[in-house]
């Protein structure tokens, strides 16, 4: 597994267990334990974005361009065979 392989997996794996804690949270809004777990793969997610993008480029168009030139078409797209 190549490097940006491993970074598009954290990103993937902090995602899916963000958005499964949202859903258990649908179900049970006042799981204080649950909401603690949101928040904490939130953050894990946003970190494993912010690394991934910093070495790899965007992976959201709104984090292309942020430099001087627009760079959303400069690699191939994390879903083109990384």
């Amino acid at each position: 597994m190549t490097e940006q392989q491993k970074a598009l997996q954290d990103v993937r794996q902090a995602g899916f267990a963000m958005i499964d804690a949202g859903m258990f949270l649908d179900s049970h809004p006042t799981d204080e334990t649950a909401l603690q777990y949101f928040h904490t793969m939130h953050h894990q997610y946003d970190k494993a974005v912010e690394l991934y993008e910093k070495n790899f480029g965007p992976l959201k168009l709104k984090s292309a361009g942020k430099g001087k030139t627009w760079n959303w078409i400069d690699e191939p797209w994390p879903w083109e065979g990384v």
